[in-house]
């Protein structure tokens, strides 16, 4: 029924004909799409109504009553409005749980070739090789509109950093920084079932050196930035994309080197990086553990000392003997216990999810009574746990000899040391060489070791944001604050005051991170769409306004 019937029903007019169908009119340009409301033409009708009316109160009455009623349509939006009608949703889309972010899983098919091309450019370090990586995702960011800069950093070395910008002016104290690492670890060749650098995908997985560590983390927060720039987003924050290289040797290349040449492309007030993980057990996410704070990695070389020879007429200060005894020693020796409090507030939020005999141990752990069995029981059940408890040693390499019938004059071998934040290297060396007591061998401490870095706080809103999505994102798992034993980027970060957090959001099982550094990494490629999803609508909630 047309709206001028009921109005006309309830508003019948002997006085003032006009001033009704002005009205009626008006109102029903509202409910019909075809017609535009025009209030200036309503002005001027009510004007000249009150002219031929102006001494009838009943008119005046009758005026300000619809009057109030079109505010309250306006204002409470009634009947809806042609431009509402037709309004499409943003580019980015919006899925009913967040207004910021939508469906990430045609980005996501995106992202797994981006990380297969990664995989296939050999960036082993030595040497590195990282520029031609960045060039590769530069060319991916330039199609998006998005400028990148390669940071040279020597002869086929360059990190890469694109920025998305919030306001002209920057403010480096509320920036987000996503990190990842283009170089990766060397291979066997021979130990691999694929060529660990053709970018394999086989039975569900990507197989190939840096898979995991770390370009996947590198492809997905590549990801998160494309997908702000398609959304049109509104920022409340600059992001910033940073590709580093020579993370795994902390060399010349290393982040290191990115702060004291290239600080201001890079400032920030806080940072997203590998570190933490996302722990898979029986096909379900058991916990996700937010890595705020590292151990301090530092190599130190031994070097034993004898008398070379005819390997026919053996003695006693041979350097292989000596060298092998220290060795023996070094890798036998257990430091004390030095529990942190990240380390406590991991063990008290694990206990609740393992099975009743070492959860009964993990609740006691540094109590007087019955803390060294605890200690002890940890330390056995597994090795990542006995490594967080204390300073660690591992002996990683030996060289010696250059025949098999010539008894060397020198044989070396390397230690790797992983320290607690707060322990020294100075008083760690000591108690190994009391222990090894031996003049034939002499400790060298490498001057490149990694430095102590003050924990990332756990009151800060994205360490809050970080927190409630995961656990979101994972069905309610618990979320923990974690120490890492292995030692990554953000430890740079936090030495200066960037509130960097470490996290590689896809669900890993024990089986998969065994194979970090070692033969046959793999990454299950669901577990990289439902991380990648995770890492945007991280990124999203933290950057872009409400």
């Amino acid at each position: 029924m047309p709206l001028a019937t009921p109005l006309d029903a309830r508003f019948p007019s002997r006085v003032c004909p006009a001033l009704d169908v002005s009205l009626v009119n008006y109102v029903t340009s509202f409910a019909d799409p075809a017609r535009t409301p025009n209030p200036c033409m309503l002005v001027w009708n009510l004007r000249a109504a009150k002219r031929i009316s102006w001494g009838f109160f009943v008119s005046q009455l009758r005026l300000w009553l619809i009057t109030v009623g079109l505010f309250f349509t306006l204002a409470f939006g009634s009947f809806p409005l042609p431009a509402q009608v037709s309004q499409k949703p943003p580019a980015f889309g919006i899925p009913q749980a967040s207004p910021l972010v939508g469906d990430t899983s045609g980005l996501a098919r995106e992202a797994q070739q981006w990380l297969v091309d990664l995989v296939k450019i050999n960036t082993t370090n030595p040497p590195g090789n990282e520029k031609a990586a960045a060039t590769y995702i530069a060319a991916v960011l330039e199609k998006e509109g998005i400028h990148a800069e390669l940071l040279d950093l020597g002869a086929g070395r360059s990190a890469i950093v694109a920025r998305l910008r919030s306001t002209a002016i920057a403010d480096p104290s509320r920036a987000l920084l996503l990190v990842a690492h283009i170089d990766v670890v060397g291979v066997d060749r021979e130990k691999w079932t694929v060529d660990p650098f053709g970018g394999v995908i086989k039975d569900g997985y990507l197989w190939g050196r840096g898979s995991i560590d770390d370009k996947s983390m590198l492809a997905a927060n590549l990801a998160a930035l494309i997908a702000l720039k398609r959304g049109g987003v509104h920022l409340n924050r600059d992001v910033i994309f940073l590709g580093t290289a020579d993370e795994e040797q902390s060399g010349d290349a290393s982040l290191k080197i990115v702060i004291a040449k290239y600080w201001d492309r890079i400032a920030a007030g806080y940072a997203l990086n590998e570190g933490g993980q996302v722990v898979l057990k029986d096909g379900k996410v058991q916990y996700v553990a937010v890595q705020v704070s590292e151990k301090v990695s530092v190599n130190v070389n031994l070097t034993a000392t004898g008398i070379g020879g005819h390997a026919s007429t053996p003695t006693k200060v041979n350097p292989v003997v000596h060298l092998a005894a220290a060795v023996d020693k070094v890798g036998n020796y257990t430091a004390p216990v030095h529990l942190t409090s990240i380390v406590r507030r991991y063990f008290e939020g694990l206990a609740p999810l393992e099975d009743e005999e070492t959860s009964k141990w993990m609740r006691v752990v540094d109590t007087p009574d019955r803390g060294d069995h605890a200690q002890r029981y940890l330390s056995e059940a597994n090795p990542m746990w006995n490594s967080m408890m204390r300073d660690t040693v591992a002996p990683t390499m030996l060289e010696a000899g250059i025949r098999a019938n010539v008894i060397p004059s020198e044989a070396h071998a390397t230690l790797n040391i992983r320290l607690v934040p707060g322990d020294t290297i100075d008083l760690f060396v000591n108690d190994l060489k009391k222990l090894v007591n031996d003049p034939h061998i002499r400790w060298d401490i490498s001057l490149d070791g990694g430095f102590a870095a003050p924990n990332s706080s756990l009151d800060t809103d994205f360490y809050a944001l970080i927190t409630k999505a995961t656990a979101q994102e994972f069905g309610g798992a618990p979320v923990l604050p974690f120490m890492s034993t292995g030692a990554t980027d953000s430890a740079q970060l936090r030495l200066h005051n960037v509130q960097a957090y470490g996290l590689r959001t896809f669900p890993l099982a024990e089986e998969d991170m065994r194979r970090v550094h070692g033969d046959d990494e793999r990454l299950p490629l669901a577990s990289f769409a439902k991380g990648l999803d995770c890492l945007v609508h991280i990124v999203a909630e933290f950057s872009v306004n409400k």
